[in-house]
């Protein structure tokens, strides 16, 4: 049965059993990498016609982020070392992806206007949504003890998601769009 009404009265349960309030910054935390999650989903599908090996990648990243909600949904420190891991290599991963794709991208002048094409739009919200994370992790961090490198990985993968937007617009042939200001 999906329905347990465990719920019904503001609280859920964190994976060791502890009950917490559902606005609690913990909950916050890994519900919106639970967002960030499923948004990354729309991503890789605009990516597969257009790049099967970030498709591929997209979908790693979103089985370590699976990993990272979990290890956000637990108090318990003990526990927590029980549960499957980050992988050693994921941060230095996202990062040879990011020198990657950035060698091939023209050199910023400006900010990046967000957009020029669908899944570029899409990726940039994505972006956007993995800041919002990695506040909430600093927050929760502030608290509460967590794993360190969730809040690098997090830092890290909303660098690869601005250059990976900006690699969509190269590789459908797409103008970036650069933000001057006005004199108005």
């Amino acid at each position: 049965m999906i329905y347990t009404k465990t719920g019904d009265k503001g609280f859920t349960s964190l994976v060791e059993g502890t009950r917490v309030p559902k606005y609690d910054i913990r909950i916050e935390t890994y519900g919106s990498v639970d967002e960030l999650n499923s948004y990354l989903a729309v991503v890789a599908e605009y990516a597969k016609p257009i790049n099967m090996e970030l498709y591929e990648y997209l979908k790693t990243i979103q089985r370590e982020l699976f990993t990272i909600q979990t290890l956000l949904a637990t108090k318990d420190e003990e526990m927590c070392k029980k549960l499957p891991q980050l992988p050693s290599q994921a941060i230095a991963r996202i990062e040879g992806n990011i020198d990657k794709i950035d060698g091939e991208l023209p050199r910023l002048q400006s900010f990046v206007i967000p957009g020029g094409s669908v899944v570029s739009a899409h990726t940039h919200v994505a972006r956007c949504i993995c800041r919002r994370c990695e506040r909430l992790y600093v927050k929760l961090a502030s608290e509460q003890p967590v794993a360190s490198e969730i809040g690098v990985y997090l830092n890290r993968l909303s660098d690869y998601l601005f250059v990976l937007s900006r690699f969509f617009l190269k590789l459908e042939g797409k103008q970036e769009e650069y933000w001057h200001s006005s004199d108005n």
